[in-house]
């Protein structure tokens, strides 16, 4: 069984989503459940297109990581600042 890490974005109408590992695999749906459903299809399709162009599957190379940030920390312009004690 293959794995592919996807990424779901919200939009002004809805989802979005890619695979970082698939190039050019995407989907939209109006809900969080459409996108994933449809993602699901895009790959499906993507990698069917790719056996039949006899290219080989693509490795997984994604990682993620998932940062918590607490109240010790604030975000200010995309730079990260720790919060003295007062």
């Amino acid at each position: 069984m293959n794995k592919f890490l996807i990424i779901i974005e919200k939009t002004e109408t809805g989802f979005s989503s890619y695979s970082p590992d698939l190039d050019g695999c995407v989907a939209t749906g109006r809900t969080k459940e459409e996108v994933e459903k449809n993602m699901y299809e895009a790959i499906q399709f993507h990698l069917e297109g790719l056996k039949e162009e006899g290219i080989a599957i693509p490795l997984r190379e994604q990682r993620f990581s998932i940062i918590r940030l607490f109240s010790k920390y604030r975000l200010s312009q995309g730079k990260l600042y720790k919060i003295q004690n007062q």
